[in-house]
């Protein structure tokens, strides 16, 4: 399935202003947050994110100015995801809202399809 038969994955103000900052750090052209699916966690599947420079399996998006690379075999899983950056006193950190996800553990990091 290509990206354009699939919703971009999208980024709330907070977490686009977040990631901004990061990626605005010296040595950091060209790179985005990349999002990608690995195998394990509590409810069978991880939610994975790193900032780096897209890779030749991704598939490339942008939302409110920040580049984001979704791994092509994730992106049937996180099609419509949103992702949002809590920052506060009970912890901070990206939380992803994925309305493909069947269940989800407490952490918010795993999820079943």
């Amino acid at each position: 399935m290509s990206a354009t038969t699939l919703s971009a994955v999208t980024l709330t103000e907070s977490a686009a202003r977040h990631i901004a900052e990061i990626i605005g750090e010296p040595n950091s052209e060209g790179k985005g947050l990349r999002i990608y699916i690995e195998t394990g966690g509590c409810s069978g599947m991880s939610y994975a994110m790193e900032i780096s420079p897209r890779k030749p399996s991704d598939e490339e998006f942008s939302s409110r100015g920040v580049k984001l690379f979704v791994e092509d075999r994730g992106l049937v899983y996180l099609a419509g995801s949103v992702i949002d950056y809590k920052d506060g006193l009970t912890g901070a950190g990206f939380r992803i809202t994925n309305p493909n996800a069947k269940q989800t553990c407490g952490c918010g990091k795993s999820f079943e399809a």
